[in-house]
């Protein structure tokens, strides 16, 4: 009898050694440094130093049992994934690289790459809930991420309740066993909790940990706790640390951190991630090859963008915050309120960059400020290298009905400003210069 092993049996080579080292003597290598090689072997690609942009829409089999174990996987008819590459709408190196990186900075068993960051979300949101379930949501969101759920989901007979970012545990409680009512009169279930810490544009926290609490006692079924992290991640927050399941990103922001790619990620424990990649796998909006490749370079440079932006923006408030034309400061390095800044103490490990301005005035005012603006320029979007300013209710929450943005505090005296990595003082005499025009 043959010693030979059965094709069947053999796992296909990867691109990359299993399991790779991630200490060294004893120590625990950083995220900024595991950025550099975690999750390619250049003997693997000719030895390039960097991974090339592998631009196949397919991958040739090394056989035909392969084959069939690899779409075993990707059909869910074996447990595991896909062993190997198969089909671009499935996988490819660059975006698996990705997705190893972009795990690590989170501490996350697993990670999944989008086409954008609403693709992520949208993705992850109908992956979770069925006919008759219901969201909570807290408040602000994003205007696409909030419209995606009450405008879109609703099509389909999914509801919600939402809870503004600051509630307190016992205020959760009350929204969970509303939200449990609301499922059982629909025959569904509470099948998703969903945060955005801090707001868009507020800056508003949600404290992960209450919410927790408050699912784990008013909930007896599995229910994820999904964040969107972007304007702290990766960098000065880890929601997976304080209770949230799943911690989800507009890479297109910090993480890409040059204005010049659109992307997004989800990651957390692998019972979370399976559901949503077999969906991706149907759907399609993996990321493409190159904006991967793209975000591999961004993740070499992360930390050290965003600590500049951060030293960029205290400085930057700080003059603000005096300044006769200014109302307030939407800035977590300047909470006045004790409740949140106890969340911000639990859960943060900087302020950011991006931050609210209150224009003394209203819209004319603030568009009279922005117009007038030299370095910083007048664009949506946040995380740049760039410093960019908009105006939230005339521009991203455009479509959030009056009420609505009344209720959460984005006035038409609210100019956002995302703070890039320019010369502080530069920007500083910008706004200045701005600010005489109001």
């Amino acid at each position: 009898m043959s010693d030979a092993i059965d094709p069947a049996d053999k796992p296909t080579p990867r691109r990359k050694p299993k399991p790779e080292k991630r200490s060294i003597g004893g120590r625990d290598l950083n995220a900024s440094t595991l950025m550099m090689g975690h999750g390619y072997d250049p003997a693997l690609s000719e030895g390039s130093l960097k991974a090339p942009i592998f631009l196949t829409s397919t991958f040739a089999f090394e056989n035909a049992a392969a084959g069939k174990r690899h779409f075993e996987g990707i059909t869910g008819k074996r447990e595991g994934g896909a062993e190997g590459l198969v089909y671009s709408r499935f996988n490819g190196p660059n975006q698996e690289i990705l997705e190893d990186r972009l795990a690590i900075w989170d501490g996350a068993e697993d990670a999944l790459t989008f086409s954008s960051g609403m693709t992520a979300i949208c993705v992850l949101m109908l992956a979770n809930v069925s006919q008759g379930d219901v969201i909570v949501h807290s408040g602000p969101l994003y205007a696409a991420s909030e419209g995606f759920v009450a405008k879109v989901l609703s099509k389909f007979g999914v509801t919600y309740v939402d809870f503004p970012a600051g509630a307190s545990r016992e205020e959760l409680d009350e929204v969970i066993k509303r939200a449990k009512c609301q499922a059982g009169e629909n025959g569904g279930k509470v099948a998703m909790i969903y945060l955005e810490s801090p707001a868009n544009p507020t800056n508003a926290l949600v404290d992960i940990e209450a919410v927790k609490e408050a699912r784990d006692a008013n909930l007896k079924w599995p229910c994820p706790i999904a964040i969107d992290n972007t304007f702290l991640g990766p960098l000065w927050q880890r929601p997976l640390d304080h209770g949230a399941d799943i911690v989800v990103y507009s890479l297109t922001k910090y993480v890409g951190g040059h204005s010049d790619l659109v992307a997004g990620s989800i990651a957390g424990a692998k019972k979370w991630m399976d559901p949503v990649r077999a969906l991706r796998n149907t759907m399609g909006g993996i990321v493409d090859p190159n904006t991967a490749w793209m975000l591999l370079r961004s993740l070499e440079t992360v930390e050290l963008r965003m600590s500049r932006s951060g030293e960029n923006a205290a400085k930057v408030c700080e003059f603000l915050a005096s300044h006769p034309k200014v109302e307030g400061l939407g800035y977590l390095g300047m909470i006045d309120d004790p409740s949140q800044q106890d969340i911000y103490d639990r859960h943060c490990s900087g302020a950011g960059s991006t931050f609210s301005v209150f224009i003394k005035g209203g819209e004319a005012e603030s568009f009279r400020f922005l117009d007038h603006l030299t370095i910083a320029k007048l664009a949506v979007s946040l995380g740049g290298t760039e410093t960019l300013a908009s105006h939230p209710a005339a521009m991203t929450h455009l479509s959030v009905p009056d009420e609505r943005k009344a209720a959460l505090g984005i006035t038409d005296n609210l100019v956002r400003i995302s703070v890039g990595i320019e010369d502080a003082d530069d920007l500083i005499a910008d706004f200045a210069q701005a600010l005489e025009h109001v």
